[in-house]
């Protein structure tokens, strides 16, 4: 790829791969960037919108010559996915992805590619909307973002480059971490508070006074549950692909709330106000640190 631009293919073309899209096209990073799926209305609307150049259902059509591939899919689908680009892929294109869970992908990868592995890089971008669809994609949605690449031991050097390079220009900060660490940290962050907007919506709408009850909720509810709006088939892929750290996750978070509601029930309030005081000082500490690194990003936008 080196002088030329690449030509990048997106597979399952919605939010996130649909914003990728946008972004290249906008600092015109790519050569072309053409859509595969397996429906022509959704890229058709890709086309529209500026997201793609063009989009073909074959496999060995939109991989002709293609660089790097990125597969905007559910995790659930990784695997089936790439059994069919496999035969149809360049030998020297790259393969990456943008699934939240790594372990998963990199065990369908490996199944799949064999020695080929060495040019898959197994990508997340921390960046998305409760929104599903190409229709809610748009450009600056990884500006100021940070994007986790996993690479593995066996991975080439010039495709973690390379797919650096491209999340780079999207606007987003790369880092990289193992495999298992990142599954760890995203149940955590990530992955937990999904499952508990999810969880405590399904609990309100079972309860038989569901409709009176929701009534009285109030922008804390909104708040707090705006996630529970997510794609429900792509969480549903995420809680299976990265079920070991979730679960440990969850286990924790059982533990954390029967303390609380030990302190509830023996009416200890101050024992109460202090998990209450540091949450706060944790959440606002965290927040004080997101402005300042927001901040310092408009600076350097400005000086640069």
């Amino acid at each position: 790829m080196a002088g030329t631009a690449p030509r990048v293919c997106l597979v399952g073309v919605g939010l996130i791969a649909g914003s990728l899209g946008l972004a290249l096209r906008a600092r015109n990073w790519a050569g072309e960037i053409v859509g595969l799926g397996r429906h022509a209305e959704p890229l058709e609307q890709a086309v529209a919108l500026g997201a793609i150049d063009r989009f073909a259902l074959d496999p060995a059509e939109a991989l002709a010559d293609v660089d790097i591939i990125v597969l905007g899919v559910p995790l659930g689908a990784t695997r089936s996915v790439l059994e069919a680009l496999a035969p149809h892929r360049p030998p020297r294109a790259i393969i990456t992805d943008v699934g939240s869970a790594k372990g998963c992908v990199v065990a369908d990868a490996q199944a799949v590619l064999g020695n080929a592995c060495s040019r898959f890089v197994p990508g997340h971008p921390i960046a998305g909307t409760e929104h599903s669809g190409v229709q809610a994609a748009f450009a600056t949605l990884f500006e100021g973002r940070r994007v986790i690449l996993t690479p593995e031991p066996s991975t080439a050097p010039d495709a973690l480059e390379a797919v650096s390079a491209l999340w780079q220009t999207a606007g987003a900060e790369v880092v990289t971490m193992s495999v298992a660490h990142h599954d760890q940290v995203l149940a955590i962050t990530s992955h937990l508070p999904h499952m508990l907007a999810f969880g405590l919506v399904d609990s309100l709408a079972r309860n038989p006074r569901h409709d009176e009850i929701l009534r009285y909720a109030a922008g804390g509810f909104r708040d707090f549950t705006r996630i529970a709006s997510s794609d429900p088939v792509m969480w549903r892929d995420i809680c299976l692909g990265n079920r070991s750290a979730l679960l440990a996750a969850l286990a924790a978070y059982r533990d954390d709330l029967e303390q609380l509601s030990a302190l509830i029930e023996a009416a200890d309030g101050e024992g109460l106000e202090g998990v209450f005081r540091a949450a706060k000082q944790t959440r606002d500490s965290y927040l004080s640190w997101f402005e300042d690194r927001q901040a310092q990003e408009v600076t350097h936008d400005g000086q640069s």
